[in-house]
């Protein structure tokens, strides 16, 4: 697994979602992180580094 998430940390603010370039995370119905397509995820490391919250890691 290329992605960790810890949701009880996530707020929900979508900023993850926003900088990742292959579109791998999205928000679920409750607003909270969710991986959607781990395959795709180049491990860029912009979802963890942009998290203000620290809710996302990326295993290297």
């Amino acid at each position: 697994m290329n992605l960790k998430t810890n949701v009880a940390y996530c707020k929900g603010c979508g900023i993850c979602v926003d900088f990742c370039p292959k579109q791998v995370l999205k928000l679920d119905d409750l607003g909270k992180i969710t991986i959607a397509q781990e395959e795709e995820c180049v491990r860029c490391g912009q979802c963890e580094l942009r998290c203000p919250d620290y809710a996302i890691f990326v295993n290297q």
